[in-house]
């Protein structure tokens, strides 16, 4: 026989919990002439038994129901789904907290926190000691927080010999430029990259130009053409974050962005730059949109990973409409503009692939080079000329 403390130490459970079973008359416990509460070795054996069958995940309830009658099996297969759901979900929290510490891939996670809360998402990286430039690169080309520092230096080994980073062509820049109603004096020009914009900008106005861009060896580049074509006197280079730019409202009669809007998101950004605005003030910024209503399955699971905003020009429009701005004018970027950008990409990524043959920059780059071949036209670059709306 055992008292209450005694059995309670044989089975590790404390005093509550055995008047807990014995209340639900799982064990029969009785008092001696002197008070004490005594059980059986069949009390005991009937615990053991119950954590037994607890173990397999059944709940007291059903451990209970297992004691008294022949085991429903109905109730076994539907534990069984049960437990098979919970170690699941306790798998992919493991693999998360392992890919958090170095040990897994966070691609797909990242992804999935920037389609649900993207502003909590890059606030969040800067958090963990990225810059907001490295959290921008994170967000759009690495997307792995472990793999960024080597998926960065390969990216940039391969840009850094080429002078266009986004799809365009001196021509189509020239075409939305003769859409300004008026001569801009100040242009703010916002991811300007190495420049080939900002030059075309110098060499068609009279205006001082003031190029933002968060790659400081793009601006160093730039200021450097600048010097050399006597034009550094026009020029301004800051090197900043498009989302909180260092610059009075109404500082500018001309915003000209080609190619990264996107970057903070084209409806925050319209109603983020319109301030920088004077009252008459014209902007022109080009966005990837698709150009069907049916577009393939492949291209669109690609560009939902790549670049989650995509719209079609229609709903472009609106939404510059609801910012308060008029279209001019918009139209679509040729291929010629694209080939100026893909071809030598091509060529530059064939050129290095031997020194880095299992780099994942490279074959994210030649994953979206070969959706350019096979999609064009589905989708593409479209340029927008827009008046702001007093």
């Amino acid at each position: 026989m055992y008292r209450i403390s005694e059995l309670a130490e044989q089975v590790g459970l404390s005093r509550t919990a055995l008047l807990y079973y014995e209340k639900q008359q799982l064990i029969k416990g009785h008092r001696l002439d002197n008070g004490y509460r005594v059980y059986s070795d069949k009390d005991l054996q009937r615990i053991r038994l119950i954590q037994q069958l607890q173990s397999g995940g059944l709940t007291l309830k059903e451990c209970k129901a297992c004691l008294e009658a022949k085991v429903d099996r109905q109730l076994l297969a539907n534990r069984l789904v049960t437990l098979d759901e919970e170690i699941a979900k306790k798998q992919q929290s493991r693999q998360l907290l392992a890919a958090l510490l170095g040990e897994g891939d966070l691609k797909a996670w990242h992804e999935s926190v920037d389609k649900v809360a993207p502003d909590a998402h890059l606030d969040w990286l800067i958090k963990q000691g990225f810059t907001e430039k490295e959290a921008l690169h994170l967000k759009w080309l690495s997307k792995d927080m472990n793999e960024h520092d080597t998926y960065m230096a390969d990216f940039m080994k391969v840009f850094e010999t080429l002078e266009r980073w986004a799809p365009g062509s001196e021509s189509e820049s020239l075409k939305a430029l003769s859409f300004i109603p008026h001569t801009p004096k100040a242009i703010l020009e916002i991811g300007c990259g190495k420049g080939l914009a900002t030059h075309l900008l110098a060499n068609h106005t009279d205006a001082s130009i003031t190029a933002v861009d968060n790659e400081e060896s793009a601006l160093q580049r730039l200021n450097e053409r600048f010097t050399a074509n006597h034009l550094a006197h026009r020029l301004t280079t800051v090197c900043a974050s498009m989302t909180d730019m260092p610059f009075p409202n109404k500082s500018f009669d001309l915003i000209w962005s080609e190619g990264s809007a996107y970057i903070m998101g084209v409806t925050k950004a319209l109603s983020t730059w319109k301030p920088l605005l004077t009252d008459d003030g014209m902007m022109m910024l080009s966005d990837l949109v698709w150009l069907t209503d049916t577009p393939d399955d492949e291209a669109v699971e690609f560009w939902k990973q790549e670049y989650p905003d995509i719209q079609t020009v229609a709903t472009r429009l609106a939404q510059i409409n609801a910012a308060g701005f008029d279209v001019i004018e918009h139209f679509t970027l040729s291929e010629e503009a694209w080939q100026n950008y893909y071809e030598p990409l091509k060529s530059r990524v064939k050129e290095l692939e031997a020194g880095i043959p299992h780099s994942v920059a490279l074959q994210d780059i030649n994953k979206e080079a070969k959706i350019y071949t096979r999609y064009l036209g589905q989708f593409g670059y479209q340029m927008f000329i827009l008046k702001k709306r007093c």
